[in-house]
């Protein structure tokens, strides 16, 4: 049974991560290290899995492009699935504001 006083570790004594990728924890203590690698395995797992599934249906309907396609596929879709992940958006610092969006306000007394 779990102990409610330690619900902020795991079993094994390392932190819960509150993300849903893999390999990148809450604190952001691994670097970028963990998230290349999930980005990396999501991409490459997507165009061998569908590269297989279009090898799979070219063979039974006797074609030949649409393990190309599948390769495309899960190679986008593997971006995807690490970009809703928040593997590939920019991080903020603690502390720091992103920067402004949009054009400068501060540039229109020069204006001619």
């Amino acid at each position: 049974m779990r102990d409610p006083k330690k619900s902020g570790k795991a079993s094994a004594g390392k932190p819960v991560s509150g993300r849903s990728a893999p390999g990148v924890s809450s604190d952001n203590s691994d670097g970028g290290y963990n998230a290349g690698m999930a980005v990396f395995s999501y991409i490459i797992g997507g165009i061998i899995v569908w590269s297989l599934i279009g090898w799979g249906l070219d063979y039974l309907w006797g074609t030949r492009w649409i393990v190309l396609a599948g390769a495309l596929l899960g190679a986008v879709g593997g971006f995807y699935l690490s970009h809703m992940h928040g593997l590939t958006s920019s991080r903020k610092n603690a502390g720091e504001r992103p920067a402004a969006s949009g054009p400068s306000t501060d540039g229109d007394t020069n204006a001619k």
